[in-house]
This record gives structure tokens, sequence and C-alpha cells, in this order.
């Protein structure tokens, strides 16, 4: 049985950048989730790639995965609806904008509304 050897630089073949600095992908994942008072979120409708399907989409989330999918629960149970969460997204399916709103209001976060 032979161990397999982990590789120092993983998924980088060559870099001829002369201020290259190789940033493990393990140490990304630590980001630490700010405040309610410190969120700046967006919250909007949107139905592009979606077969005309509107879904309220709230953008701009800083922090650790599990916070933004406890948002997205909290969120999902006060509409009503299903929708998904991943890479600083929330999806809600249906037009719940200004109810998303007005619960982030309630709950100190900064929102700013866009699109239709």
């Amino acid at each position: 049985m032979s161990k397999q050897k982990k590789q120092r630089f993983e998924g980088i073949v060559y870099s001829t950048a002369s201020d290259f600095d190789y940033v493990d992908s393990e140490g990304a994942a630590d980001l630490d989730t700010l405040p309610n008072e410190k969120q700046k979120l967006k919250v909007g409708l949107d139905k592009k790639a979606r077969k005309g399907k509107v879904v309220t989409l709230v953008t701009g989330f800083v922090g650790q995965d599990e916070d933004l999918q406890a948002l997205a629960k909290v969120l999902k149970q006060k509409c009503g609806v299903g929708g998904s969460a991943k890479e600083g997204e929330i999806l809600i399916q249906g037009d719940f904008k200004e109810k998303i709103i007005q619960y982030l209001l309630s709950e100190k976060y900064q929102v700013k509304s866009f699109g239709g």
C-alpha cells in the first residue's frame, strides 16, 4: 500500500506573474460572519433563466455558509415557500420582496432594493 502524497499547490499548474501569491483553499472557508448591522444586503426580483418564474433574490451576505443557510431557512418560513441558499445568495420562490425587506429591517440588517 502506498500513501498518496498531498500536493502542495492544488489546481495550479504554472504562473508567470511575479507577484503571484498562492492562497490555500482551506483558509478561505474561515470567513467570519459580519453582525447584522454591518451586513449590506440587496433584495430584488429576478426571473432570468427561470422559465419566466419570479424569485426574490437576496444578495450581499458576508459570512459562513451555516449562517447563510440559517437566514434562508427563516426567510423561507416567514414566506411559507421554498428556496435555496449558496455562495452568498438566497433565492426565495415567488414575489416576497416587501415582506423580506420588512423582516430584514426589523432584524437590523442594512437593506437596499433593486430591480422590479
